[in-house]
């Protein structure tokens, strides 16, 4: 029993420590004391350090023996134990002890085998992922080598992957006049929790008021101020809190006014502070969750409303419909804001951009190997499995991820179903042949690879191969330098070249000197030397150096300013620069490198080596241009920013939102409460969605009534939208309880109009109508009918026909026919059969692919179809509908909730004052009906059996993680409830 020494020690302590306990406590109890010390340690086990109030020996004790020892060796020692067993209160309360523990570690050892199952599983599947869609795209096919034409535009088999994205024109004019119209783009900044102020922001505060707190903040006021932004708005929750400082409760502030703007015609930027959960008290992020749909809603409305102001102040014609400024790019920082800036790009159809802190699958994987938290104690404490899932979202939608390095794109990013680095260089090879890509996405992450070994510091120069540039000294230096060549590798980027051998002047001359350099030093593998490189590329190369802790070198001969050498300090890297020129007072500013003579190779390599070896110089240099960047680097940070951002967006012929007065030429009057008001896409070539007209008897308009003639055309005071999903248990729709509940909701329509009513449900427009006439109902009494899990929208009033333009909205990403056989892939667990889902064309739409479903069959759940979807570069919303009879697969814009936001905006109606009926349970997209700024009416009693059940694994965020059933916007009632009661209460 030697070797359990140390386990017999540990034990002996954790007893000791259980008797001091003790002794402060009853002494006639002395045995069930200990006893109950030791296994609240023992439940106390596994919650996090961090979170400790104070010192614990007997949890050190514990963690040491689980973590340490092997359960088998516990197990010698309980069974030494045993068998020296005596009436010692002591040796009795160590045989308890080490059955305990021993159980706990056996318990530890099975979650760590789980867990290392999941993960193994889940590796598996990314990489069955890869490799079938590395499959389809490995060859092009003699018609794909061609760029097309682009002339099929018809139906759900159109591939978009490669086509101009149906974005927003956020820019007031389409085309510059003759004198060069100035550009005024309005950027959106979202940094959710709300500790954000623009002076004496209290870094360090908490976990959520790091550098990303400063960082968001100088952004917006640099963005401001660089020339073509007209406004910024930096949107965070407001908090009037006894707890935190008053100025995080006020609703505005400016933190630039015009006035500090160098170009005059600009509006600033502004902190808004928006009402989003209970304003008297401070939220973590990690709680915050529930509430995103409020803000979503809420900072909905505020864009809404911006933009129609902006357009109205740049508009040229006073005397004509202005046309709304819509933002150039929303930005989210962090997992919680990227969720956000997804849902309102979705719904305004702008880019998104992304900014990731501490990756949540990073952060997953490294509470898990530490052993001392179970998943469900992560999921608990961090919301670990909601806030993946809010960055999966961002990967989703986001146009740009700003990241860094090659080892949070691999290792970080690599780790999510959304991004696979090999297929986004296959997608990437794609879209330049101008091929398609066979509806797959995946956000582009580039990053530099030249060297043998990568890990040395990095040597960077960047310039023209221009003779001035002196790029040959600098090679002869590191050539002719051992020590430089063992301790850093040089990289040289200069400029893009194709066949230097086709090239003239003096640069090809420099790039042949260069490449007969190489090759007389045999640098191979020490030096890089790209031949192409795109501005976007240069922020990461730069971060590259740092990371390595490089050294950038300027030594041209003479250097007029010197913008590299603060593009380099900007991001964290000291510099050598030529003593002639601009760089000397660029250095004198920073103090964060050396001058050299650039005739001097010898002091060149002496400088270089200097920065290199002597780490406490090349610190003190880096934090000196960190401290005192400030004076030459947002200007420039913004105009990165904003180029990155123009990339996006340049090439698009983006459809304008209107939110004009008056209606296009092309359309057709509403219904009287609805005609003035209309949200449409000025598109050159509309796709054709148009379903054939059902009841031509119900394109009757109402506009001619008495009644409606008596209100202001174009508002209702009220919505109500009807989202009960009424399936029976073979998916078939309950007629009788539609009806109970439609007799119900439009009981209150004898308000001359007030009240508009929408129906929403996972059914076909057909099934929809079928079953409203079914109720005896008019149809046309509806002003929207939102179907197919929201890949629908039309008005019965006036046709049957889908709205063109939701459907333009809906195109973006949309993968059509080319995900069709993989769901049913993917959708069948092991041990289905072919029949337990299958496509069914009768059902399915343009923008709608559903599948049918056979009750308890062997099928993913909604979560996991979306995962594997992820994983093979399809963006798609997988919804059960119809009592889990009926899978439907819609585009990633698509969502009955995202319907209801593009009609608030349309039919310009506060969400506020839309109320929403809806059952106990539905479809798998019931949780997202509920969260947000309109009333929801959860009747009871009408909903027999649900498709709730097969919405995602049981280890994963759980239901209250999104709804806040306990919001005062959320009431309940039974099924004998009367709308006359509910009426002031809604």
């Amino acid at each position: 029993m030697a070797g359990n020494e140390w386990i017999n020690g540990y034990l002996e302590a954790i007893l000791d420590a259980g008797a001091k306990r003790k002794e402060q406590t009853r002494s006639h109890h002395l045995s069930s004391s200990a006893k109950f010390n030791v296994v609240m340690e023992l439940q106390k086990y596994g919650h996090d350090k961090e979170k400790e109030a104070a010192y614990s020996p007997t949890k050190y004790f514990v963690e040491e023996v689980v973590s340490r020892f092997d359960d088998s060796d516990l197990h010698k020692t309980w069974v030494k134990v045993v068998a020296t067993r005596n009436s010692q209160e002591r040796n009795n309360r160590l045989e308890n002890l080490v059955w305990r523990i021993w159980h706990l570690a056996r318990k530890k050892k099975q979650t760590e085998w789980d867990d290392t199952r999941q993960l193994l599983r889940r590796k598996l599947e990314q990489e069955q992922g890869s490799k079938e869609a590395a499959d389809d795209l490995s060859e092009l096919s003699e018609g794909e080598k061609e760029k097309n034409d682009g002339s099929n535009t018809q139906g759900a088999s159109v591939d978009n992957s490669n086509a101009v994205d149906p974005r927003m024109n956020s820019i007031v004019s389409d085309e510059e006049d003759e004198e060069g119209e100035k550009e005024h783009l309005y950027i959106v900044l979202i940094s959710l929790h709300g500790l954000i102020r623009g002076e004496n922001m209290e870094l360090g505060r908490d976990s959520d008021t790091g550098g990303q707190v400063k960082y968001v903040v100088e952004l917006a006021r640099a963005l401001a101020a660089t020339k073509g932004v007209y406004r910024v708005d930096l949107l965070t929750r407001q908090i009037s809190s006894p707890d935190v400082d008053w100025t995080y409760g006020e609703p505005v502030e400016m933190l630039s006014s015009p006035s500090d703007m160098e170009d005059a015609d600009s509006c600033g930027a502004y902190i808004i502070r928006l009402p989003c959960g209970p304003k008297d008290k401070y939220i973590p992020k990690e709680s915050l969750w529930p509430h995103i749909p409020e803000f979503v809603d809420r900072a909905l409305a505020h864009i809404t409303n911006v933009a129609k102001s902006l357009g109205e102040q740049l508009s040229s014609n006073p005397s004509s419909p202005s046309i709304p400024v819509w933002p150039y790019a929303i930005h989210g920082h962090y997992a919680d804001a990227a969720e956000v800036a997804a849902h309102l790009a979705s719904i305004l159809s702008v880019p998104m951009v992304m900014t990731g802190h501490s990756l949540g699958r990073n952060k997953l994987e490294q509470l898990v190997k530490q052993g001392r938290l179970t998943k469900n104690d992560i999921n608990s404490t961090y919301k670990i499995m909601r806030r993946i899932e809010g960055e999966e979202t961002g990967i989703d939608v986001a146009e740009m991820v700003v990241t860094s390095t090659k080892q949070e794109i691999e290792e970080q990013w690599g780790l999510y179903d959304g991004f696979d680095l090999m297929l986004e260089r296959k997608l990437r090879i794609r879209k330049k042949r101008g091929v398609s890509c066979l509806g797959r996405y995946m956000p582009r992450m580039v990053v530099m690879r030249f060297f043998s070994n990568p890990h040395k510091p990095m040597i960077l120069a960047l310039s023209r191969p221009d003779p001035k540039k002196n790029v040959m000294t600098l090679l002869k230096a590191y050539g002719e330098s051992r020590h430089l060549q063992e301790l850093a590798n040089l990289t040289l980027i200069l400029g893009n070249r194709d066949d230097i051998e086709e090239m003239v002047g003096s640069s090809a001359t420099v790039l042949t000197n260069v490449l007969k350099l190489i090759d007389k030093y045999d640098l191979y593998g020490k030096v890089a030397y790209p031949k192409h490189h795109n501005q976007s590329d240069v922020p990461q190369i730069y971060r590259l150096a740092a990371k390595t802790k490089g050294v950038f070198i300027n030594p041209a001969l003479v250097e007029p300013f010197g913008l590299t050498l603060i593009e380099a300090a900007a991001y964290g890297l000291p510099v050598v620069a030529t003593k002639n020129g601009g760089p000397v007072d660029i250095l004198k500013a920073l103090n964060n490198g050396l001058l050299v003579d650039p005739h001097d190779q010898a002091a060149i390599s002496e400088a270089l080596l200097r920065l290199l070896a002597e780490k406490s110089l090349w610190l003190e240099c880096r934090r000196s241009g960190l401290r005192h960047i400030h004076r030459f680097s947002w200007p420039h940070h913004c105009r990165l920013f904003l180029s990155h951002l123009s990339s996006l967006v340049v090439h698009s012929s983006s459809p304008s939102l209107s939110l004009s007065a008056q209606r296009g030429p092309q359309s057709e009057p509403l219904s009287e409460s609805l005609r003035d008001l209309s949200l449409y896409f000025s598109t050159d070539s509309p796709d054709a969605l148009a379903t054939e007209s059902l009841i031509d008897s119900h394109r009757l308009h109402r506009i001619e009534s008495s009644s409606a003639l008596s209100f202001s055309p174009g508002h209702r005071q009220r919505i109500f939208v009807i989202t009960v999903d009424c399936y029976s248990a073979e998916g078939t729709i309950e007629i009788s309880n539609l009806k109970e509940i439609l007799d119900k909701v439009t009981s209150v329509d004898g308000l001359n109009g007030r009240i508009g009513y929408v129906l929403s449900t996972g059914s076909t427009v057909l099934e929809t109508l079928e079953a409203i006439q079914s109720c005896h109902i008019d149809p046309t009494r509806f002003d929207a009918l939102i179907c197919s899990s929201g890949a629908e929208v039309c008005y019965p009033w006036r046709d049957t026909s889908a709205d063109l333009d939701y459907g333009a909205h809906l195109r973006f990403r949309w993968p059509g026919d080319h995900v069709r056989e993989t769901v049913t892939k993917v959708g069948k667990l092991d041990g289905a059969v072919d029949d337990d889902m299958v496509f069914d064309e009768t059902t399915s739409s343009a923008y709608c692919l559903a599948y049918a479903v056979k009750l308890e069959a062997n099928v993913q759940k909604a979560d996991g179809i979306k995962q594997r979807l992820r994983m093979r570069g399809f963006r798609c919303n997988p919804v059960y509908t119809h009592a889990c009879r009926r899978l439907n697969v819609i585009p990633l814009f698509a969502s009955r909730s995202h319907a209801l936001r593009y009609l608030s905006i349309q039919w310009a109606i506060d969400l506020s004052k839309v109320v929403i009926f809806t059952g106990e349970k539905g479809d798998t997209d019931y949780e997202k009906l509920l969260p947000g700024l309109p009333k929801t009416v959860i009747m009871q009693g009408f909903v027999n059996t649900g498709s709730e059940k097969l919405l995602r694994e049981e280890d994963s965020y759980k239901f209250e993680d999104v709804v806040l059933i306990e919001a005062p916007n959320i009431i309940t009632v039974d099924k004998d409830f009367s709308m006359s009661d509910m009426t002031s209460a809604i």
